[in-house]
């Protein structure tokens, strides 16, 4: 299943946003080494305003967000990459994300990229758990 950036999707009767993309930290190391990389890595302003036009006909309110990257202010740190350079990291997508988990009325978050299985708050993070929508 492709679920497309900024669309409201019915589960178990729960509207759930997506929003997908993510800055790759291994992007200078793919690059240097001929792989794949994506320039379009990160929703652009079309899909962010997306988000918040789709969000907005809803009141701001939502029941579940299912993002790839989470929000700046839940950044596990603790899993950053030792040798990367966190200041040539670029979080403007967790940055977009901050902006929609404060104005967004949201009973649940799950989110993936950071390799971890962690709950904070209303916010989980996925890795190797599986579990079924709460």
């Amino acid at each position: 299943m492709f679920a497309k950036d900024g669309e409201i999707y019915n589960f178990n009767n729960k509207k759930v946003l997506v929003i997908g993309e993510a800055y790759s930290v291994d992007k200078y190391f793919r690059l240097a080494r001929g792989y794949n990389w994506y320039e379009s890595e990160q929703p652009s302003e079309e899909t962010k305003n997306k988000v918040k036009s789709v969000l907005a006909d809803l009141n701001n309110k939502i029941d579940m967000i299912l993002s790839h990257t989470c929000p700046y202010k839940y950044l596990p740190r603790e899993m950053f990459l030792e040798g990367i350079d966190q200041s040539t990291v670029d979080n403007s997508t967790e940055y977009f994300l901050d902006e929609i988990e404060e104005s967004t009325d949201y009973n649940l978050w799950y989110c993936g990229h950071y390799h971890t299985d962690k709950e904070t708050n209303k916010l989980v993070f996925m890795f190797h758990k599986i579990e079924k929508f709460k």
